[in-house]
């Protein structure tokens, strides 16, 4: 609340520099802010009195958002980026996906692997299963296992997450 919303007899008034003015009547307390041509601010409405302090809110609402913004910016947005395998993947193409795998993880993306078996070969899951325990050995010095591996349909999922350094 700023200014005239503020309803309220008296507040504790602190001054546009920070140093405490003391309990003064709103009416009072808004007459300087006015004076000053600056604002009056309730920074505190749950206190007793209400504690208000004398600023240029426009300038205290744009450094706000300013800072929100610059957190914003400096966030990571964590994906889930997938790299799917089969129970018969060769050689050459597993060390190309277990690369892709390592890739995302130091990128900080957790990683859905996925084992997706066709026709008769869901018969045969324990094979998707240790492909997938493989590449959990293989990437488990900066990984963390989020989800092991678990059936669904006809496909075994597992998901890995990156560790924090």
């Amino acid at each position: 609340m700023i200014n005239d919303e503020i309803r309220t007899k008296e507040v504790r008034l602190v001054g546009a520099d920070g140093e405490q003015i003391g309990i003064k009547p709103t009416r009072e307390a808004l007459q300087m802010a006015i004076d000053l041509n600056l604002d009056l601010v309730n920074v505190a409405p749950q206190a007793k009195p209400p504690v208000c302090r004398i600023m240029d809110y426009g300038k205290f609402r744009y450094e706000q958002q300013k800072k929100e913004k610059e957190a914003r910016k400096n966030q990571k947005i964590v994906e889930l980026k997938e790299v799917r395998f089969h129970a018969n993947t060769e050689e050459h193409d597993y060390q190309t996906k277990l690369r892709n795998v390592n890739k995302f993880l130091n990128n900080g993306d957790k990683v859905k692997c996925s084992v997706r078996f066709r026709g008769r070969e869901i018969a045969h899951a324990n094979i998707g299963q240790r492909v997938l325990e493989r590449v959990r050995d293989e990437v488990a010095d900066i990984c963390t296992v989020e989800r092991q591996p678990k059936l669904e349909g006809r496909s075994m999922i597992m998901i890995l997450a990156p560790k924090n350094n």
